[in-house]
């Protein structure tokens, strides 16, 4: 049985890991990347607002095996990112991810947001596979997003 919930401090680590194991597997282990964000021991500090949350999905022994979260995008009005959609390797090609999208999503409208947008790489082939069939948009790179690693930009309408 799986179980969705928003992320405790008590789940940072596992987070952490997941994350960073993911962008390791995809030569993404780079600057400019979460991989060395200075805050990601600590995420649940980030998360938790009304403005940015994130949420975790755990199996039947309590264990974190996916996340996704998202945050207010101050240079698109109305529009919420979609961030760091990782799954452990025992549950990709399951659809989990299509779910964790969908959750996020949901939770998106709620805070009031009509578009969501999300960055990743060209070393992401699966993600950006399931950002398409999830009827996401690629869009050019906004002017804005000068400092990151992420080469492709996609959007969507929650509306």
């Amino acid at each position: 049985m799986l179980k969705y919930r928003e992320m405790t401090a008590a789940d940072d680590a596992a987070v952490a890991k997941l994350i960073q194991d993911n962008l390791k597997k995809h030569n993404l282990d780079i600057p400019g990347t979460v991989y060395f964000d200075e805050g990601l021991n600590h995420l649940s500090e980030y998360y938790g607002t009304s403005e940015r949350r994130y949420f975790v999905i755990e199996n039947a022994q309590g264990e974190v095996i996916g996340g996704i979260g998202f945050a207010k995008l101050d240079f698109m009005e109305d529009t919420a990112e979609l961030q760091k959609l990782y799954l452990d390797d025992s549950v990709k090609g399951s659809g989990l991810g299509y779910e964790l999208i969908s959750v996020v999503e949901s939770k998106m409208k709620d805070a009031g947001y009509k578009y969501s947008y999300l960055e990743t790489h060209n070393n992401l082939q699966a993600a950006i596979h399931i950002y398409k069939k999830s009827e996401y948009a690629e869009i050019e790179k906004p002017k804005e997003v000068v400092h990151s690693a992420m080469n492709r930009f996609f959007k969507k309408s929650l509306i």
